[in-house]
C-alpha cells in the first residue's frame, strides 16, 4: 500500500474547508424557536402592501415575469428583497433581523424573498421555523437572482427598490448586525439612493 496522499481527498477537505470559513452550507444560525414579532399590525397598511403580506410566507411560482409584475404593481412604496436558500447558514442568521424590520417597516416598506438553488420543501420547511411576513419567490435555477444581483457568488444578498421601482443597490454578502442592514434600509429604499 502506498503512503501517498490522495489528492482527491485533499481536495474534498480543502472544500469542506472553503465552506465553513464562508459560512454557506450550515444550518446554524438564527432563533428560530423562540419568539417571533407580531405581523398583526401589517393588515393595515395601505392596500399593495397589506396585499403582499397576505401572502406571507408563502414559496411564489412564475419566475422572472412574475418577480418584475410584482416589483411594478408595488410601485410608489420602497422594496427590500432578500435572497437566500434554506441551506445558507448566514442567510439563517439574517432571518431574525429580517422578522424584526418586516415588522417594524412593513407599513411603509415592500419586502420580499427570493429562494435560490433550492428545493421548494426544504425552503418549506425553514419558513415553517422561521415564519416571515411576506412572500418569497421560489427561484431553483437562480434565473430571478441574476436578473436582480450582476456579480453576486452566493448568499445572503439584499437588494433595495426606490420608490419608482429602480433597483439602487445590492448588498453582497450577510449584513453583521441590525443596524447595518437598517441603515441601509433607510438609505437606499426609504431615501432612495
Amino acid at each position: 500500500m502506498s503512503s501517498r496522499i490522495r489528492p482527491l481527498p485533499a481536495l474534498g477537505l480543502l472544500v469542506l474547508a472553503i465552506l465553513a470559513a464562508g459560512g454557506c452550507g450550515g444550518s446554524e444560525g438564527g432563533d428560530y424557536g423562540g419568539q417571533h414579532p407580531d405581523y398583526k399590525p401589517l393588515a393595515k397598511a395601505p392596500p399593495p402592501l397589506s396585499g403582499l403580506y397576505r401572502q406571507g410566507n408563502e414559496l411564489l411560482d412564475g419566475g422572472t415575469t412574475a418577480y418584475d409584475k410584482r416589483i411594478e404593481q408595488l410601485r410608489g412604496f420602497p422594496i427590500v428583497v432578500n435572497l437566500w436558500a434554506s441551506w445558507c447558514g448566514p442567510c439563517r442568521g439574517e432571518f431574525p433581523i429580517l422578522q424584526k424590520l418586516s415588522a417594524r417597516y412593513g407599513q411603509k416598506v415592500a419586502f420580499l424573498g427570493i429562494n435560490s438553488e433550492d428545493s421548494k420543501d426544504a425552503a418549506a420547511t425553514f419558513l415553517r421555523e422561521a415564519p416571515v411576513p411576506y412572500p418569497s419567490y421560489n427561484d431553483p435555477d437562480k434565473d430571478i437572482y441574476d436578473t436582480v444581483v450582476d456579480s453576486g457568488i452566493g448568499f445572503p444578498d439584499m437588494a433595495f427598490y426606490n420608490r419608482s421601482g429602480d433597483l439602487t443597490y445590492v448588498h453582497i454578502g450577510a449584513y453583521g448586525d441590525e443596524a447595518d442592514l437598517e441603515a441601509d434600509l433607510r438609505r437606499y429604499a426609504l431615501e432612495g439612493g
